[in-house]
């Protein structure tokens, strides 16, 4: 899936937000990748509905695979599992929470908002951390909103 840009120019895209797809896009428990310019996301809607958007390179193994991990909870923190070497991570922070023996890496999380049934993903920098992973693309803080 690739992204597109919507909104007038006081609108979302204005702001930072990128459309990224549908609400329906996104099958429940699984995930999704997705190409911001040249920056790969993956894309995660939980059992309650909230959405989740994480780098897609697995820090530790470095390939472009996380939308294709398994999906689940872990003591009602959602998490992704990666397909390469199975770290389990939080899909709120991007902490590892199982380093299967290796150094503690984390993947970056970028906020989520959903707009009119369109998800809008608004991309972190290294230098810029995600203060919420979850937003409103109407309003300029990121942690207002709900992505439901």
């Amino acid at each position: 899936m690739t992204s597109s840009s919507t909104g007038a120019p006081d609108g979302p895209a204005a702001q930072g937000w990128t459309r990224v797809c549908r609400v329906d896009d996104l099958l429940v428990e699984r995930g999704a990748a997705a190409l911001l310019g040249d920056r790969q996301i993956a894309l995660f809607r939980a059992f309650d509905g909230r959405i989740f958007a994480t780098d897609q390179i697995d820090p530790f193994s470095g390939a472009a695979v996380l939308s294709r991990g398994i999906v689940g909870d872990r003591g009602g923190v959602p998490t992704v599992a990666s397909p390469m070497y199975k770290q389990v991570f939080d899909l709120r922070t991007g902490a590892c929470l199982d380093t299967q023996g290796k150094e503690q890496l984390t993947v970056a999380v970028h906020p989520v908002a959903v707009a009119e049934g369109d998800v809008f993903v608004k991309l972190v920098t290294a230098s810029a951390p995600a203060s919420s992973a979850h937003a409103d693309p109407a309003h300029a803080d990121p942690a207002e909103g709900d992505a439901r």
